[in-house]
């Protein structure tokens, strides 16, 4: 029964996600909040702040009373010590009960450190987890804009394929007309078949984008799923701030750079949580006992009585102190200090990983905003040129090899400006990003 509960709820999951691929366009938004919550390296960090809050807790109760009972029962044979403290051979019973109890008094701040640490343990995790989102909304926006760039050579291959379809039409008709011969259809034919199969290539690249989308999503399947075309401006206008002031807001804003500081925190921490060890420990402790007693060759009193009469209490105070403890203590402190000259160090690293990250950012940034405005240009030219050329053929100024040349031409700068225009746009909105603005387009 428990198996059929499991596997409906699998299949439900699995059309609940399907239903909603089939549903309206997602916008880049709706990508990044679903994958938040489903991408399964989002939920392992998750899972990681847990268990650092269950860390956190087990810390705190170290400060509570611990508290234990006991029972036991046990039978002797042969020579025993009787009740008048003589020796003799008989067979004897004592069955005793205790309850015993221990406060932590001083602990040499082990209890209060290890209560921090596990605090900068947890904010550490917590910081870890909101990178793990912030790598998630990347790697979206970026299979996003991949998406959208697919789609807009899709879209230039299809009606490629449809105008080359229509002037295949026209051959065919001047070679009706006589004013052709048959190789310029032939020509035409075989160009024909080459913009359909770029437009299936076209097609096959988009469905792969798709794909690798809706796997950071973990949907089943990218059937059905598709994605909102946002009105895009200019992205060659946006102005770019210089990486060092993005930088500077970055430091204060990216989970990298705290979970790094808070690792260096923990460190110095840890140093004075070793120190501890060389001061002593202090404890309460208490606890009450009873026993019931027999032998063979007397008469015991009852287990009522016995169980009164035997009962006791105690309370004491216990205090431990380290005098020698094979140098595992100064070894301990050396190792924290090495941990935490190394933590500094990996914070730098973070640091100037950011700072380059930033700088690579920004230098495509400007790249490809000049990419895209002299792409602009080169494709608009090269349609000018392809226009042209393709008015000549009709008439036959033109040759089958030229209209092709210029075709290819245009669809080869058509092809990099596109790509240059997703290209800074995701660039330029990345750069947003390092200073802590959502991924939006």
């Amino acid at each position: 029964m428990r198996t059929k509960s499991i596997l409906l709820a699998v299949v439900l999951l699995l059309a609940g996600g399907a239903a909603r691929a089939q549903q309206a366009p997602w916008s880049l938004a709706d990508c990044i909040d679903y994958a938040l919550e489903h991408n399964l390296s989002v939920q392992q960090s998750s899972l990681t702040v847990e268990q650092r809050e269950i860390e956190l807790n087990t810390a705190q109760n170290r400060r509570l009373p611990s508290l234990s009972a006991s029972a036991s029962e046990n039978l002797s044979f042969g020579r025993g010590l009787t009740a008048d403290n003589t020796y003799s051979n008989s067979n004897t019973t004592s069955t005793s009960f205790s309850l015993g109890g221990e406060v932590p008094i001083f602990q040499g701040l082990d209890i209060t450190n290890g209560i921090k640490l596990s605090k900068l343990n947890l904010a550490a995790a917590t910081a870890d987890l909101e990178k793990a989102r912030d790598d998630i909304r990347v790697a979206v926006a970026q299979a996003y804009v991949q998406i959208l760039y697919n789609q807009e050579l899709l879209r230039v291959a299809h009606e490629q394929a449809e105008h080359d379809a229509q002037l295949l039409e026209q051959v065919q008709e001047r070679l009706r007309a006589g004013k052709v011969s048959d190789a310029e259809v032939s020509a035409q034919q075989a160009t024909l078949a080459q913009s359909r199969q770029s437009e299936i290539q076209a097609e096959g690249n988009l469905q792969i984008s798709l794909l690798e989308l809706t796997q950071l999503l973990e949907l089943p399947s990218p059937e059905g799923f598709a994605i909102v075309t946002p009105e895009v401006g200019d992205p060659s206008k946006a102005l770019l701030m210089r990486p060092e002031a993005i930088y500077d807001e970055a430091l204060a804003v990216k989970p990298a750079i705290e979970a790094a500081q808070l690792n260096v925190d923990y460190a110095a921490l840890n140093i004075k949580r070793a120190k501890g060890a060389y001061l002593p420990s202090l404890s309460l402790n208490g606890g009450l006992g009873t026993n019931y007693y027999t032998n063979s060759k007397y008469q015991a009193a009852s287990f009522g009585e016995q169980i009164k009469n035997n009962f006791s209490q105690y309370v004491g105070v216990s205090m431990s102190i380290p005098i020698f403890q094979r140098f595992n203590t100064r070894n301990n402190v050396r190792n924290a200090e090495l941990s935490y000259r190394s933590q500094q160090i990996q914070l730098e690293s973070v640091k100037k990983s950011l700072y380059k990250e930033i700088q690579q950012a920004y230098y495509n940034a400007v790249s490809a905003q000049a990419r895209y405005a002299g792409s602009r240009e080169s494709a608009a030219s090269a349609l000018q040129h392809y226009e042209l050329t393709e008015e000549k053929y009709k008439v036959g100024k033109a040759g089958v090899t030229d209209y092709n040349d210029a075709r290819n031409n245009w669809l080869r700068a058509e092809s990099e400006h596109i790509q240059a225009r997703f290209q800074c746009l995701y660039q330029t909105k990345l750069l947003d990003f390092y200073r802590g603005q959502d991924l939006q387009f």
